[in-house]
């Protein structure tokens, strides 16, 4: 564990409040210019790392586009649950955002096979972004041969972070190498008396924690089968990743259902969990809250796997200022960009030529972890499955975790959600 052996340290909204989210997007950020083109940018960026790594953004879009005004439409809700929400009902009324973030791969297919979204190829080639993009993303990004989003970073799902301090405590000096040696870990913290030996929230992050087991279960290759056919749903090794998963979220807090991830974060900061399975976006929020003792490891078993997603950015079909636009998204896809957004906000750069000057520690580590490691993709973000696939999925791990209890009946939902999606896609 890296510090502990000596090494290097470190909301959920009703549906019903959809309205009330509306008339908040609205809002603007940045001083009020009646002589500047307002762009409006639609995200789910609204606290700690990753609204600071917006703020450097938009800093270097005020530098970049004079004659411009940023307008902020952040909503707030974990990966972007409540937001999608909004965002749907104001295509649905044609009423658009200049921008709107989404997650890079199968996430964005739903809004290019509506036709929200407008073909960025062209821009591609006069931003030379074919050369500053891993292939492999560029092939990830490109449907029918044209590419509609600018990916402003990436970022690694299968993380582990924790508090030295209460590990210590327990007698934890090292890090678990095995789903067995972990569940044993959270065992000694469970009789240490820690509340919530391993923090968890709502559905997206248990998503998180299951796809986490079922890489290590799997493999990466068979993992990533899981959502294009190749491996089934119904096989023995997704049971006993799912048996893993259920013993993982016992000694997880009784309210999981009813908290964000910073709110199970909290658990973590403020000694009352041990463990918390999240993004690297933890890495920038656990500093901005004022806790950079934290440590890190990638979830035990998972080896080289990098499961990664990316956030992006589109250039919406009817938006108000597409010049403006344009603009906003040439600085997204900027060296200088990137390094001032991810240097914020936790992730690493989606550009291999970006300076690293003012990284963490983690996101270094990250940076050449990226560059050997085995990339997988994640439907808890987007990159490995549809919006209406990972609904499925998270309504089915919101029944087993709030009502029924059953790995048969999870295992079921998530064979059915498999074999509606798959056809589909």
């Amino acid at each position: 564990m890296r510090g502990l052996a000596g090494r290097r340290t470190r909301r959920a909204l009703a549906a019903a409040g959809v309205v009330l989210l509306l008339a908040a997007s609205a809002c603007t950020g940045g001083d009020d210019d009646p002589e500047a083109a307002r762009v409006e940018v639609f995200t789910w960026w609204a606290e700690g790392g990753e609204k600071a790594g917006m703020d450097a953004l938009v800093s270097r879009f005020t530098a970049d586009c004079a004659g411009q005004q940023f307008t902020d439409a952040a909503v707030a809700g974990g990966a972007g649950i409540n937001a999608k929400q909004v965002l749907t009902a104001r295509l649905a009324q044609n009423d658009p955002p200049d921008t709107f973030q989404a997650h890079a791969g199968a996430e964005l297919t739903d809004y290019i096979d509506a036709g929200r979204v407008e073909d960025l190829t062209g821009e591609y080639d006069e931003w030379g972004l074919r050369d500053a993009l891993p292939q492999g993303l560029i092939d990830d990004l490109t449907v029918d041969g044209k590419i509609y989003s600018i990916p402003a970073n990436v970022h690694r799902a299968n993380v582990v972070w924790s508090n030295p301090q209460v590990l210590s405590e327990a007698g934890i000096h090292a890090e678990p190498k095995t789903i067995t040696a972990f569940l044993g870990d959270l065992e000694k913290l469970r009789k240490a008396g820690i509340e919530a030996p391993l923090a968890l929230g709502r559905d997206w992050t248990q998503l998180m924690l299951l796809e986490a087991v079922l890489i290590t279960k799997l493999g990466a290759e068979r993992f990533a089968g899981l959502f294009t056919g190749a491996t089934s749903w119904n096989s023995s090794a997704v049971s006993a990743g799912i048996r893993d998963f259920d013993k993982l979220v016992k000694y997880s807090n009784a309210d999981r259902d009813s908290m964000d991830w910073p709110d199970a974060e909290r658990l973590l900061i403020d000694g009352r969990a041990g463990y918390q399975l999240m993004g690297d976006w933890e890495a920038a929020d656990l500093t901005a809250k004022g806790f950079p003792a934290y440590d890190w490891f990638t979830f035990p078993g998972n080896g080289d796997a990098f499961q990664w997603l990316a956030d992006s950015f589109v250039l919406a079909t009817g938006a108000p200022n597409p010049d403006g636009t344009k603009c906003w998204l040439s600085t997204v896809a900027s060296a200088e960009g990137q390094r001032a957004f991810n240097a914020a906000k936790g992730s690493i750069p989606a550009r291999t030529d970006t300076p690293t000057d003012g990284f963490s520690a983690y996101q270094l580590a990250a940076v050449e972890d990226w560059k050997a490691a085995t990339p997988v993709p994640s439907c808890a973000h987007g990159s490995a499955c549809s919006q209406a696939w990972q609904n499925a999925v998270n309504t089915a791990l919101s029944a087993y975790s709030t009502t029924h209890h059953s790995v048969v009946a999870l295992q079921k939902a998530l064979a059915a959600a498999a074999t509606q999606f798959v056809k589909q896609e």
